[in-house]
Parts: structure tokens; sequence; C-alpha cells
């Protein structure tokens, strides 16, 4: 049998005088390698291994966005800034002074938009209509300050026998709002004050707040 000699694959040399080929081989030699072999005709079956190599990489690709869109884990709620040592106190603010019954009346609201009353004079950016209520007064106290308990980050300050004030905090920041009832039996309404301690807006937090506790009580 005669013995077949291996070819050895000599690599194509490239002209000094094009520039471009100058800088190729000063690269590396695989780039050399891959030079000679993307100048060489493929065969059929490279062409069909290749074609395949690229398929499945696509494929992989494909689907690695979609496992990565998938959550391992249940999302976790962000930390309330509140909860935070130090900045719970500085969102809550001091509770003011003119909180409670004065001359039968609750106070007035300050100039900024953040507060609502239904007694006084108010302006229409303040003023909102008392909560009729049917029935004695015990019983209708006992209603409200059930409705208001079960409304989130509450807490009952003050209750007698015709007023009741509740804080009422926000779950991200820890703001604070006062929140105010007084029961007029003559009347059979219970007027109310909601009023933030910091800021200037509400976007309609407070007026949104006496309106639930309204139509909790209708029920």
């Amino acid at each position: 049998m005669e013995r077949v000699k291996k070819s050895k694959v000599v690599l194509p040399s490239y002209p000094s005088a094009n520039p471009n080929l100058r800088v190729i081989t000063g690269i590396n030699r695989r780039l050399h390698i891959l030079y000679f072999f993307m100048a060489q005709p493929m065969s059929t079956v490279f062409v069909r291994r290749l074609s395949a190599l690229i398929l499945a990489l696509g494929l992989v690709f494909a689907a690695v966005p979609a496992a990565l869109a998938v959550p391992l884990t249940p999302p976790v709620p962000p930390m309330p800034i509140a909860a935070l040592p130090f900045f719970g106190s500085i969102f809550a603010g001091q509770r003011p002074s003119n909180l409670g019954m004065k001359n039968g009346q609750l106070s007035p609201c300050p100039g900024s938009p953040n507060c609502v009353v239904s007694q006084g004079n108010p302006d229409a950016e303040h003023a909102i209509a008392p909560i009729a209520y049917r029935g004695d007064a015990a019983s209708a106290l006992a209603q409200l300050e059930s409705v208001i308990t079960a409304m989130p980050r509450t807490a009952t300050i003050e209750k007698t026998k015709d007023y009741l004030y509740a804080e009422f905090t926000s779950r991200l920041m820890g703001y604070v709002d006062d929140v105010e009832f007084y029961l007029d039996p003559s009347a059979s309404v219970i007027h109310v004050r909601s009023a933030s301690r910091l800021g200037e807006s509400d976007l309609g937090v407070n007026r949104k707040r006496i309106e639930a506790v309204r139509s909790a009580l209708a029920l």
C-alpha cells in the first residue's frame, strides 16, 4: 500500500502593499486561520453543520430572556421608610395643639389645601358635608369607632360620649393625619375634620377618607 502523505495547510501570504492586510497580520494568528477558511470554498456538510450551530445558538439565546423573566422567589415588598429608625418620627410630625372642641366647634382648617372640615364657614376647597346617622348617638359613635378601627394604620387617641379623635398613618412615608369626629345629637349628624400635619397638598386623601367613612356608616 502506498502511504498517503498528509498535506500541510499553507496559510495565504498577504501582500505588503495592502495596508489592511498588513494590519491583520499583526493582530493574531487565529485571525489568519479564520481568513484562510473563509477564503476556501465551503463544502455542503460544513454549511449544514454551521447552519445547525447557528440555529442552536439562536434557540438558546431566545430562551434566555424568558428564563430570566420568571421570578425565582416571590417579590419582596419595599420596606416602608417610616419603619426605619429616626425617619418615622420625622415624617410623623408633632401633634397639633388646636385639636378638640372649642365652644362646640372643631378648629377651622389652615390655608393649606390638605384639610377638610364640616363646621364653620370654610371655602369650597376645605368644606365637606357632615355625616348623617340614624338612631341614638351612643350607637352611632360605637359604629363609627368600629369603622375607623377596621381601617389600616389607624389609632384612636381620644374618645368621649360625643367626640372621637384618631390618627391615620400613611403606609410608605409614615405621614400622620389628625381626624376628628363630633356627634351633634340635635341634628343627628357627625361633624368631621381631617387634616394632614405636614406638607401642602394631600392629593385629596383627607376628603376621600371622610367619604369612605360616610359610605361605611351608610351600609
